[in-house]
Protein backbone atom coordinates (compact mmCIF):
# COMPACT_ATOMS: atom_id res chain seq x y z
CA UNK A 1 0.00 0.00 0.00
CA UNK A 2 1.51 3.28 -1.11
CA UNK A 3 -0.68 5.75 0.80
CA UNK A 4 -2.78 5.39 3.92
CA UNK A 5 -5.20 8.22 3.08
CA UNK A 6 -7.30 8.59 -0.04
CA UNK A 7 -6.80 12.24 -1.01
CA UNK A 8 -3.02 12.10 -1.18
CA UNK A 9 -1.00 14.50 -3.33
CA UNK A 10 -0.47 11.86 -6.00
CA UNK A 11 -4.11 10.80 -6.15
CA UNK A 12 -5.32 14.42 -6.28
CA UNK A 13 -2.87 15.40 -9.04
CA UNK A 14 -3.71 12.29 -11.06
CA UNK A 15 -7.47 12.89 -10.74
CA UNK A 16 -7.20 16.53 -11.86
CA UNK A 17 -4.85 15.60 -14.72
CA UNK A 18 -7.33 12.93 -15.79
CA UNK A 19 -10.10 15.53 -15.74
CA UNK A 20 -8.27 17.79 -18.22
CA UNK A 21 -7.45 14.82 -20.44
CA UNK A 22 -11.12 13.75 -20.33
CA UNK A 23 -12.31 17.24 -21.32
CA UNK A 24 -10.22 16.98 -24.49
CA UNK A 25 -11.39 13.41 -25.11
CA UNK A 26 -15.08 14.32 -24.81
CA UNK A 27 -14.56 17.29 -27.15
CA UNK A 28 -14.41 14.72 -29.94
CA UNK A 29 -17.35 12.47 -28.98
CA UNK A 30 -20.17 14.75 -30.17
CA UNK A 31 -18.17 16.83 -32.66
CA UNK A 32 -16.55 14.16 -34.86
CA UNK A 33 -19.61 13.27 -36.92
CA UNK A 34 -20.48 16.95 -37.48
CA UNK A 35 -16.85 17.83 -38.31
CA UNK A 36 -16.66 15.04 -40.90
CA UNK A 37 -19.98 16.04 -42.46
CA UNK A 38 -19.06 19.73 -42.66
CA UNK A 39 -15.45 19.26 -43.78
CA UNK A 40 -15.53 16.14 -45.96
CA UNK A 41 -19.29 15.79 -46.64
CA UNK A 42 -19.08 12.34 -45.04
CA UNK A 43 -22.06 10.00 -44.86
CA UNK A 44 -23.04 7.80 -41.90
CA UNK A 45 -20.95 4.88 -43.16
CA UNK A 46 -17.76 6.94 -43.31
CA UNK A 47 -18.44 8.36 -39.85
CA UNK A 48 -18.97 4.81 -38.60
CA UNK A 49 -15.63 3.72 -40.05
CA UNK A 50 -13.83 6.56 -38.26
CA UNK A 51 -15.55 5.71 -34.97
CA UNK A 52 -14.77 2.01 -35.41
CA UNK A 53 -11.09 2.76 -36.14
CA UNK A 54 -10.78 4.57 -32.79
CA UNK A 55 -12.60 1.84 -30.84
CA UNK A 56 -10.76 -1.14 -32.34
CA UNK A 57 -7.40 0.58 -31.79
CA UNK A 58 -8.21 1.28 -28.13
CA UNK A 59 -9.27 -2.33 -27.59
CA UNK A 60 -6.23 -3.76 -29.40
CA UNK A 61 -3.61 -1.72 -27.54
CA UNK A 62 -4.86 -2.38 -24.00
CA UNK A 63 -3.23 -5.82 -23.46
CA UNK A 64 0.13 -4.48 -24.65
CA UNK A 65 -0.27 -1.36 -22.50
CA UNK A 66 -0.89 -3.61 -19.50
CA UNK A 67 2.19 -5.68 -20.30
CA UNK A 68 4.35 -2.53 -20.54
CA UNK A 69 2.89 -1.10 -17.32
CA UNK A 70 3.76 -4.29 -15.43
CA UNK A 71 7.31 -4.41 -16.82
CA UNK A 72 8.42 -0.77 -16.89
CA UNK A 73 8.08 2.53 -15.04
CA UNK A 74 4.34 3.25 -14.95
CA UNK A 75 4.76 7.00 -14.57
CA UNK A 76 6.96 7.22 -17.68
CA UNK A 77 4.50 5.09 -19.67
CA UNK A 78 1.66 7.38 -18.55
CA UNK A 79 3.52 10.56 -19.52
CA UNK A 80 4.50 9.23 -22.96
CA UNK A 81 0.91 8.13 -23.61
CA UNK A 82 -0.33 11.54 -22.45
CA UNK A 83 2.08 13.39 -24.74
CA UNK A 84 1.13 11.35 -27.81
CA UNK A 85 -2.58 11.69 -27.03
CA UNK A 86 -2.18 15.48 -26.74
CA UNK A 87 -0.18 15.98 -29.94
CA UNK A 88 -2.51 13.90 -32.09
CA UNK A 89 -5.25 16.53 -31.74
CA UNK A 90 -3.23 18.65 -34.16
CA UNK A 91 -3.68 15.90 -36.75
CA UNK A 92 -7.40 16.70 -37.12
CA UNK A 93 -6.54 20.27 -38.15
CA UNK A 94 -3.94 19.10 -40.69
CA UNK A 95 -5.61 16.19 -42.49
CA UNK A 96 -6.97 16.84 -45.98
CA UNK A 97 -8.89 13.65 -46.73
CA UNK A 98 -11.01 11.02 -45.02
CA UNK A 99 -8.33 8.32 -45.32
CA UNK A 100 -5.86 10.42 -43.32
CA UNK A 101 -8.56 11.30 -40.81
CA UNK A 102 -9.29 7.60 -40.22
CA UNK A 103 -5.55 7.04 -39.76
CA UNK A 104 -5.41 9.82 -37.15
CA UNK A 105 -8.46 8.37 -35.39
CA UNK A 106 -6.76 4.96 -35.29
CA UNK A 107 -3.58 6.43 -33.79
CA UNK A 108 -5.65 8.44 -31.33
CA UNK A 109 -7.44 5.26 -30.29
CA UNK A 110 -4.09 3.62 -29.59
CA UNK A 111 -2.98 6.54 -27.42
CA UNK A 112 -6.37 6.64 -25.63
CA UNK A 113 -6.21 2.94 -24.77
CA UNK A 114 -2.69 3.41 -23.40
CA UNK A 115 -3.34 6.58 -21.38
CA UNK A 116 -6.62 5.30 -19.94
CA UNK A 117 -5.09 1.98 -18.86
CA UNK A 118 -2.07 3.80 -17.39
CA UNK A 119 -4.21 6.29 -15.46
CA UNK A 120 -6.41 3.64 -13.83
CA UNK A 121 -3.43 1.45 -12.97
CA UNK A 122 -1.66 4.38 -11.28
CA UNK A 123 -4.88 5.35 -9.49
CA UNK A 124 -5.16 1.87 -8.01
CA UNK A 125 -1.50 2.08 -6.94
CA UNK A 126 -2.30 5.30 -5.07
CA UNK A 127 -5.57 4.18 -3.43
CA UNK A 128 -5.42 2.28 -0.11
CA UNK A 129 -6.86 -1.20 -0.57
CA UNK A 130 -9.57 -0.79 2.05
CA UNK A 131 -10.85 2.36 0.26
CA UNK A 132 -10.52 1.16 -3.32
CA UNK A 133 -14.22 1.29 -4.14
CA UNK A 134 -14.58 4.87 -2.91
CA UNK A 135 -11.29 5.88 -4.52
CA UNK A 136 -12.24 4.57 -7.96
CA UNK A 137 -15.60 6.30 -7.60
CA UNK A 138 -13.92 9.64 -6.87
CA UNK A 139 -11.42 9.13 -9.68
CA UNK A 140 -14.20 8.28 -12.13
CA UNK A 141 -16.12 11.46 -11.33
CA UNK A 142 -13.45 13.41 -13.23
CA UNK A 143 -14.63 11.59 -16.36
CA UNK A 144 -18.29 12.22 -15.55
CA UNK A 145 -17.87 15.97 -15.05
CA UNK A 146 -15.90 16.14 -18.28
CA UNK A 147 -18.61 14.17 -20.09
CA UNK A 148 -21.20 16.75 -18.99
CA UNK A 149 -19.17 19.90 -19.68
CA UNK A 150 -17.04 19.05 -22.73
CA UNK A 151 -19.79 18.77 -25.40
CA UNK A 152 -21.18 22.20 -24.44
CA UNK A 153 -17.71 23.79 -24.54
CA UNK A 154 -16.77 22.01 -27.78
CA UNK A 155 -19.81 23.17 -29.73
CA UNK A 156 -19.43 26.71 -28.37
CA UNK A 157 -15.80 26.88 -29.57
CA UNK A 158 -16.61 25.27 -32.94
CA UNK A 159 -19.49 27.67 -33.60
CA UNK A 160 -17.61 30.80 -32.59
CA UNK A 161 -14.07 30.08 -33.84
CA UNK A 162 -14.15 26.98 -36.04
CA UNK A 163 -12.96 23.40 -35.77
CA UNK A 164 -9.23 24.15 -35.95
CA UNK A 165 -9.50 26.34 -32.86
CA UNK A 166 -11.34 23.51 -31.11
CA UNK A 167 -8.58 21.01 -31.88
CA UNK A 168 -5.81 23.35 -30.75
CA UNK A 169 -7.84 24.17 -27.62
CA UNK A 170 -7.84 20.45 -26.86
CA UNK A 171 -4.03 20.49 -27.10
CA UNK A 172 -3.88 23.39 -24.64
CA UNK A 173 -6.23 21.70 -22.18
CA UNK A 174 -4.22 18.48 -22.39
CA UNK A 175 -1.04 20.44 -21.74
CA UNK A 176 -2.40 21.57 -18.37
CA UNK A 177 -3.12 17.95 -17.49
CA UNK A 178 0.30 16.82 -18.74
CA UNK A 179 2.07 19.37 -16.51
CA UNK A 180 0.10 18.16 -13.48
CA UNK A 181 0.82 14.52 -14.39
CA UNK A 182 4.54 15.26 -14.56
CA UNK A 183 4.42 16.42 -10.90
CA UNK A 184 3.48 12.96 -9.61
CA UNK A 185 5.93 11.48 -7.13
CA UNK A 186 5.97 7.81 -8.04
CA UNK A 187 8.25 5.44 -6.17
CA UNK A 188 10.78 3.83 -8.47
CA UNK A 189 10.13 0.11 -8.51
CA UNK A 190 12.57 -2.20 -10.23
CA UNK A 191 10.47 -4.28 -12.59
CA UNK A 192 11.66 -7.25 -14.60
CA UNK A 193 9.82 -7.41 -17.94
CA UNK A 194 8.36 -10.83 -18.53
CA UNK A 195 8.52 -12.64 -21.83
CA UNK A 196 5.86 -11.33 -24.20
CA UNK A 197 3.21 -14.05 -24.44
CA UNK A 198 -0.55 -14.44 -24.47
CA UNK A 199 -0.55 -15.41 -20.80
CA UNK A 200 1.30 -12.19 -19.88
CA UNK A 201 -0.99 -9.96 -21.95
CA UNK A 202 -4.16 -11.04 -20.13
CA UNK A 203 -4.96 -11.68 -16.48
CA UNK A 204 -7.10 -14.81 -16.25
CA UNK A 205 -8.10 -14.11 -12.65
CA UNK A 206 -10.26 -11.15 -13.70
CA UNK A 207 -11.78 -12.69 -16.83
CA UNK A 208 -15.16 -13.66 -15.30
CA UNK A 209 -15.60 -10.22 -13.73
CA UNK A 210 -14.54 -8.54 -16.99
CA UNK A 211 -16.99 -10.56 -19.10
CA UNK A 212 -19.77 -9.66 -16.65
CA UNK A 213 -18.86 -5.97 -16.96
CA UNK A 214 -18.83 -6.35 -20.76
CA UNK A 215 -22.39 -7.74 -20.76
CA UNK A 216 -23.67 -4.98 -18.50
CA UNK A 217 -22.03 -2.24 -20.61
CA UNK A 218 -23.52 -3.31 -23.97
CA UNK A 219 -26.55 -0.95 -23.73
CA UNK A 220 -24.23 1.97 -22.87
CA UNK A 221 -22.52 1.76 -26.26
CA UNK A 222 -25.84 1.89 -28.07
CA UNK A 223 -27.22 4.71 -25.94
CA UNK A 224 -24.28 7.10 -26.44
CA UNK A 225 -24.28 6.38 -30.19
CA UNK A 226 -27.99 6.64 -31.00
CA UNK A 227 -29.64 8.74 -28.28
CA UNK A 228 -29.33 11.94 -30.35
CA UNK A 229 -31.26 10.35 -33.23
CA UNK A 230 -33.87 8.95 -30.82
CA UNK A 231 -34.36 12.40 -29.29
CA UNK A 232 -35.37 13.72 -32.72
CA UNK A 233 -38.21 11.18 -32.85
CA UNK A 234 -39.53 12.33 -29.50
CA UNK A 235 -39.47 15.94 -30.64
CA UNK A 236 -39.04 18.12 -27.55
CA UNK A 237 -36.37 15.91 -25.97
CA UNK A 238 -32.78 17.21 -26.10
CA UNK A 239 -29.80 14.85 -26.27
CA UNK A 240 -27.49 17.42 -24.67
CA UNK A 241 -29.70 17.52 -21.57
CA UNK A 242 -29.81 13.71 -21.60
CA UNK A 243 -26.00 13.52 -21.30
CA UNK A 244 -25.95 16.15 -18.54
CA UNK A 245 -28.60 14.27 -16.56
CA UNK A 246 -26.80 10.99 -17.14
CA UNK A 247 -23.56 12.55 -15.88
CA UNK A 248 -25.42 13.76 -12.77
CA UNK A 249 -26.61 10.19 -12.21
CA UNK A 250 -23.04 8.96 -12.61
CA UNK A 251 -21.77 11.46 -10.07
CA UNK A 252 -24.50 10.71 -7.51
CA UNK A 253 -23.86 6.99 -7.58
CA UNK A 254 -20.09 6.67 -7.96
CA UNK A 255 -19.02 7.84 -4.50
CA UNK A 256 -21.97 6.24 -2.69
CA UNK A 257 -21.52 2.90 -4.44
CA UNK A 258 -17.78 2.96 -3.77
CA UNK A 259 -18.39 3.57 -0.09
CA UNK A 260 -21.01 0.80 0.04
CA UNK A 261 -18.63 -1.60 -1.71
CA UNK A 262 -15.85 -0.86 0.77
CA UNK A 263 -18.24 -1.34 3.70
CA UNK A 264 -20.49 -4.22 2.62
CA UNK A 265 -18.95 -5.85 -0.45
CA UNK A 266 -20.11 -6.05 -4.08
CA UNK A 267 -23.14 -8.36 -4.15
CA UNK A 268 -25.98 -5.93 -3.40
CA UNK A 269 -24.20 -2.97 -5.00
CA UNK A 270 -23.84 -4.66 -8.39
CA UNK A 271 -27.38 -6.10 -8.21
CA UNK A 272 -28.76 -2.61 -7.55
CA UNK A 273 -26.71 -1.12 -10.40
CA UNK A 274 -27.83 -3.63 -13.01
CA UNK A 275 -31.43 -3.33 -11.80
CA UNK A 276 -31.25 0.45 -12.28
CA UNK A 277 -30.04 0.02 -15.86
CA UNK A 278 -32.85 -2.47 -16.53
CA UNK A 279 -35.42 -0.01 -15.15
CA UNK A 280 -33.97 2.91 -17.13
CA UNK A 281 -34.12 0.93 -20.39
CA UNK A 282 -37.74 -0.07 -19.78
CA UNK A 283 -38.70 3.54 -19.02
CA UNK A 284 -36.99 5.01 -22.09
CA UNK A 285 -38.56 2.34 -24.28
CA UNK A 286 -42.09 2.58 -22.86
CA UNK A 287 -42.43 6.31 -22.14
CA UNK A 288 -41.49 7.99 -25.44
CA UNK A 289 -41.94 11.46 -23.95
CA UNK A 290 -39.48 14.16 -22.81
CA UNK A 291 -40.28 13.29 -19.17
CA UNK A 292 -39.58 9.58 -19.66
CA UNK A 293 -36.52 10.40 -21.77
CA UNK A 294 -34.97 12.64 -19.11
CA UNK A 295 -35.96 10.45 -16.15
CA UNK A 296 -34.31 7.45 -17.78
CA UNK A 297 -31.10 9.47 -18.23
CA UNK A 298 -30.69 9.90 -14.47
CA UNK A 299 -31.64 6.28 -13.71
CA UNK A 300 -29.29 4.91 -16.38
CA UNK A 301 -26.52 7.20 -15.14
CA UNK A 302 -26.97 5.90 -11.59
CA UNK A 303 -26.83 2.30 -12.81
CA UNK A 304 -23.77 2.66 -15.02
CA UNK A 305 -22.09 4.82 -12.37
CA UNK A 306 -22.52 2.03 -9.81
CA UNK A 307 -21.09 -0.69 -12.04
CA UNK A 308 -17.89 0.95 -13.22
CA UNK A 309 -15.99 1.48 -9.92
CA UNK A 310 -17.47 -1.62 -8.28
CA UNK A 311 -16.55 -4.08 -11.03
CA UNK A 312 -13.08 -2.55 -11.32
CA UNK A 313 -12.52 -2.70 -7.56
CA UNK A 314 -13.54 -6.38 -7.66
CA UNK A 315 -11.14 -7.02 -10.54
CA UNK A 316 -8.22 -5.56 -8.57
CA UNK A 317 -9.11 -6.97 -5.15
CA UNK A 318 -6.89 -10.07 -5.20
CA UNK A 319 -4.33 -9.05 -7.82
CA UNK A 320 -0.65 -8.62 -6.97
CA UNK A 321 0.71 -5.09 -7.62
CA UNK A 322 3.06 -6.36 -10.34
CA UNK A 323 0.05 -7.74 -12.28
CA UNK A 324 -2.25 -4.72 -12.05
CA UNK A 325 -1.40 -3.52 -15.55
CA UNK A 326 -2.54 -6.80 -17.10
CA UNK A 327 -5.60 -6.95 -14.81
CA UNK A 328 -6.75 -3.43 -15.70
CA UNK A 329 -6.04 -3.82 -19.40
CA UNK A 330 -8.06 -7.07 -19.46
CA UNK A 331 -10.94 -5.43 -17.61
CA UNK A 332 -10.96 -2.24 -19.70
CA UNK A 333 -10.60 -4.18 -22.95
CA UNK A 334 -13.76 -6.14 -22.11
CA UNK A 335 -15.61 -2.95 -21.17
CA UNK A 336 -14.58 -1.36 -24.49
CA UNK A 337 -15.71 -4.50 -26.29
CA UNK A 338 -19.11 -4.31 -24.60
CA UNK A 339 -19.51 -0.67 -25.64
CA UNK A 340 -18.50 -1.54 -29.21
CA UNK A 341 -20.94 -4.46 -29.30
CA UNK A 342 -23.68 -2.12 -28.13
CA UNK A 343 -22.99 0.26 -31.01
CA UNK A 344 -23.21 -2.60 -33.50
CA UNK A 345 -26.26 -4.21 -31.86
CA UNK A 346 -28.29 -1.00 -31.79
CA UNK A 347 -27.38 -0.30 -35.41
CA UNK A 348 -28.64 -3.76 -36.42
CA UNK A 349 -31.79 -3.85 -34.28
CA UNK A 350 -33.19 -0.33 -34.72
CA UNK A 351 -34.13 -0.83 -38.42
CA UNK A 352 -35.83 -4.15 -37.52
CA UNK A 353 -37.64 -3.57 -34.21
CA UNK A 354 -37.36 0.20 -33.79
CA UNK A 355 -35.91 2.12 -30.87
CA UNK A 356 -38.45 0.83 -28.35
CA UNK A 357 -37.81 -2.82 -29.24
CA UNK A 358 -34.07 -2.23 -29.12
CA UNK A 359 -34.31 -0.78 -25.60
CA UNK A 360 -36.36 -3.79 -24.48
CA UNK A 361 -33.81 -6.18 -26.03
CA UNK A 362 -31.08 -4.32 -24.11
CA UNK A 363 -33.07 -4.74 -20.91
CA UNK A 364 -33.03 -8.51 -21.50
CA UNK A 365 -29.23 -8.33 -21.79
CA UNK A 366 -29.18 -6.75 -18.32
CA UNK A 367 -31.21 -9.68 -16.98
CA UNK A 368 -28.58 -12.01 -18.42
CA UNK A 369 -25.85 -9.86 -16.82
CA UNK A 370 -27.40 -10.09 -13.35
CA UNK A 371 -27.88 -13.86 -13.65
CA UNK A 372 -24.25 -14.17 -14.77
CA UNK A 373 -23.24 -12.15 -11.72
CA UNK A 374 -25.25 -14.17 -9.21
CA UNK A 375 -24.42 -17.60 -10.65
CA UNK A 376 -20.78 -17.18 -11.73
CA UNK A 377 -19.12 -13.90 -10.78
CA UNK A 378 -19.94 -13.54 -7.09
CA UNK A 379 -19.32 -17.25 -6.25
CA UNK A 380 -15.92 -17.02 -7.98
CA UNK A 381 -15.13 -13.75 -6.18
CA UNK A 382 -16.05 -15.25 -2.79
CA UNK A 383 -13.89 -18.30 -3.55
CA UNK A 384 -10.92 -16.00 -4.25
CA UNK A 385 -11.61 -14.31 -0.91
CA UNK A 386 -11.47 -17.64 0.89
CA UNK A 387 -8.23 -18.61 -0.84
CA UNK A 388 -6.72 -15.22 0.06
CA UNK A 389 -7.65 -15.61 3.73
CA UNK A 390 -6.16 -19.10 3.86
CA UNK A 391 -2.86 -17.99 2.31
CA UNK A 392 -2.58 -15.21 4.91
Amino acid sequence: MIHQRLMSKNFTLLTIANFFMAIAFYFMTPVMSVFMADTFHSDEQQVGIAMFAFTIAAIGIRPFAGYILDGFNRHIVYLISFLVFMLLFTGYALVGCIALLVAVRFLHGLSWGAINTSAYTLAIDFIPEQRRGLGLGVFGISMNIAMALAPLIAFAIARSSGYDTLFYSAVGICLVGFVLASLLSVNKVKRVPQRLSISNLFEKKVLIISINAMLAQIPYGGIISFIALYSRQIGEAHSGLFFILMAIGFGLSRILSGWLYDKFGPRNVIAAGISSIFLGLVIIGFFATPLGFNASAIILGIGFGVLSPTFQAMANKYIAPESRGAANSTYLMCVDSGIGLGMILFGLLIPIVGYNGTFYASAIIELIAILFFLLLTIPRFNKSKQIQSLTH
